[in-house]
């Protein structure tokens, strides 16, 4: 295909993407508790999945974190024929869009990645939906990579729903983990590229803003850009 076309053919998918649903006010910030039940996960890098509404904004959050060393769009969920933005905007796939995050535990905990996601990233109490998005491919959800992250998830979102911090039932759910499928592209580092978008504008700077003014000791300024 002639990159031109290509080209024309990504523009097009963006002008039809359910993140580009019109925007006029942010979501509101919660600062979730400190965790319990702190994660203990040894030396090494270490890969955790979060679902948690349109992918740009998890990505762009998870980015300006210290300690995180690639944080990179996808699918996950369904099956691999469907791992297609096109039809994971449908909402019938089984997909989510999901963010695969690499991190190092000496600079940033799990159970500290789950307070910022639940602070300024995603509104644990709404189903199937975030922001002005609707559908169970913006479902919130946490996938847990090993036994670790599995028991401090559960001990977070029990102590999450204790707090009194939200008004309505906690409904994050733990998903056991299948295939991530890598998004598109231009969907990857989406935020760093497309600054002046007017979903990016609206919702997920201020989601950053927000991680900033909330958590200056995890947040660096540079955007970490996907190595390919």
């Amino acid at each position: 295909m002639p990159r031109r076309v290509a080209s024309l053919l990504a523009a097009f998918a963006l002008a039809l993407s359910a993140c580009q649903q019109p925007a006029t006010a942010s979501e509101r910030t919660v600062e979730a508790p400190e965790a319990a039940s702190p994660a203990k996960e040894g030396e090494g890098l270490k890969v955790a999945i979060f679902a948690g509404g349109c992918f740009w904004g998890v990505e762009g959050v998870f980015s300006h974190v210290k300690g995180v060393k690639r944080a990179v769009s996808g699918y996950h969920g369904g099956r691999s024929f469907s791992a297609k933005y096109g039809a994971v905007s449908s909402g019938v796939t089984d997909h989510a869009e999901a963010v695969r995050v690499v991190y190092d535990p000496a600079q940033v905990r799990y159970d500290q990645l789950l307070q910022i996601f639940f602070s300024v990233v995603t509104d644990p109490t709404l189903l199937n939906r975030q922001g002005p998005d609707v559908g169970m491919q913006y479902r919130s959800a946490l996938v847990p990579m090993s036994a670790e992250q599995r028991r401090v998830a559960t001990a977070y979102l029990k102590q999450m729903g204790a707090s009194g911090l939200w008004d309505d039932k906690i409904v994050t759910r733990i998903e056991n983990y299948k295939k991530f499928y890598l998004a598109e592209d231009y969907h990857q580092d989406f935020i760093a590229r497309n600054p002046r978008q007017r979903y990016i504008v609206y919702w997920d700077k201020p989601k950053i803003a927000a991680f900033k003014a909330m958590y200056p000791q995890f947040y660096k300024a540079d955007f970490l850009r996907d190595a390919k």
